[in-house]
């Protein structure tokens, strides 16, 4: 059992210790009287033969005092154990394997005598691809409250069809971003990942889940409720929202003054990004994502493809102002590596001068750069990337404090660690709010409050 879990059973008002109290006492009580008899059946009955010398062995008289008590002390102890635990798997087993969320069986107890914990922070994160589902995987395990705020622009593979032939948000990474959240055990995780891969099948190159969120939302009419049902199946250990419920594509400007549509040509293009747009041009954005954003204490941009993951989300109506007007901190998380054709040769003041320009300056107070450069040695130059180095960010925005931190996965240094960078979004949500977080919309707002 886990240390965390032996603190919640030894909790004053469990209603749990008093009743195993009286059962141990109970026990000694019935094991005396036991003990008791047996002693005076011995001393004033006198056995056969035969029999006389089968309870001489059973009474282990032919071991001295007092490892005749101990021996059978420590026996009972053990067979009681195991009897108790074998009797509490048969009877709780059905329970926790039913439990909605995979709880303990003592944290269960505990929200039933105390209420469900209130979570130390409410965490927004912002993005979409494998960078924001890398992220949620670490963060899961920490007693936050996480809202997933994903694109809908996706327009590749299974995706990209999905949306050409039912006109409908992309799937893709919110179906991620579920699974990430939910049980890594869970067989209904595993099967919403399952792309089918027959080859000359109309179903080759589509996942399961896109399959599923597309013919939920035809049943229910509504692409918002085929997400939150969705999340529902699989028990997801916070929300999963899209930044917006229009149907929207992503176009990129590039500096030779071409224009490229479709997130998954703009990797392809063959001039430098200038800039992203949507169209259609700002778009409604949905209005439970924007009231987490307004009441999270920390909100997390990226990880993720710059221009494609968490640009788009930005460009969403009501998100950049929600964020800028949010008391709690934002923090940026600045990816590990470039991404061929779009960030080509960037740095980490790249990334973070990036985000400043669309966001403004004083609105982001904190970016996570990864200061561990020797997983890095393993990339190969086939890959045509590059590690994402600190240098150069004493150049960016002064209102942006810079924090480095080792991050990276060590197996993969094109991947963050889930483990590592969630420990670190933690310890920076636990930072004291400094005079430059409050600034002075934010302090006039909890001046009102107060």
């Amino acid at each position: 059992m886990q240390q965390g879990m032996w603190r919640t059973w030894l909790r004053p008002g469990m209603v749990v210790k008093r009743w195993i109290a009286l059962l141990v006492v109970s026990l000694v009580l019935v094991s005396l009287a036991v003990a008791m008899s047996l002693a005076w059946i011995y001393r004033n009955v006198d056995f056969p033969e035969p029999a006389s010398d089968l309870v001489w062995v059973l009474t282990l008289q032919f071991i001295p005092h007092p490892f005749r008590e101990l021996s059978i002390l420590v026996g009972g102890a053990v067979l009681l154990t195991v009897a108790f635990q074998g009797l509490s798997r048969s009877l709780l087993g059905p329970l926790m394997e039913r439990s909605a969320r995979g709880q303990a069986l003592a944290q269960i107890v505990a929200e039933h005598r105390f209420g469900e914990p209130r979570p130390e922070f409410n965490v927004v994160t912002i993005g979409g691809g494998t960078g924001l589902s890398t992220l949620l995987r670490g963060l899961k395990h920490c007693d936050l409250n996480i809202t997933a705020i994903v694109t809908v622009a996706d327009d590749g593979g299974s995706t990209g069809r999905i949306r050409e032939e039912f006109n409908m948000p992309a799937p893709g990474d919110i179906r991620n971003c579920i699974v990430a959240l939910a049980d890594a055990e869970s067989t209904i995780g595993k099967l919403f990942q399952y792309r089918f891969d027959q080859q000359s099948s109309q179903l080759e190159g589509h996942s399961f889940g896109n399959l599923f969120i597309t013919a939920l939302t035809q049943v229910t009419g509504s692409f918002e409720q085929a997400v939150i049902e969705s999340a529902r199946v699989l028990a997801v250990r916070g929300r999963v929202l899209p930044s917006t419920l229009e149907n929207v594509t992503l176009c990129g400007e590039l500096v030779d003054g071409s224009v490229v549509r479709g997130e998954s040509t703009i990797s392809h293009k063959s001039a430098p990004i200038k800039r992203v747009f949507l169209e259609p041009e700002h778009p409604a954005g949905y209005e439970p994502a924007l009231s987490a954003i307004l009441n999270a204490d920390l909100v997390v941009l990226g990880p993720g493809s710059l221009y494609t993951s968490v640009l788009p989300n930005l460009m969403v109506a009501g998100v950049s102002e929600a964020i800028r007007w949010t008391l709690g901190k934002v923090v940026y998380v600045c990816n590990v590596a470039t991404q061929p054709g779009e960030t080509d040769h960037f740095g980490a003041a790249d990334h973070i001068q990036t985000i400043v320009d669309h966001l403004g300056q004083g609105t982001v107070h904190y970016a996570l750069v990864n200061d561990n450069q020797r997983p890095a040695t393993s990339i190969k130059p086939e890959w045509q990337v590059d590690p994402v180095t600190p240098a150069g960010v004493d150049r960016v925005d002064p209102g942006v404090q810079v924090i480095q931190r080792d991050v990276v996965n060590d197996a993969n240094p094109l991947r963050h660690d889930p483990d590592k960078l969630a420990a670190a979004l933690v310890d920076i949500a636990r930072l004291p709010v400094s005079e430059r977080v409050a600034r002075p919309v934010r302090r006039a707002l909890l001046e009102q409050v107060a």
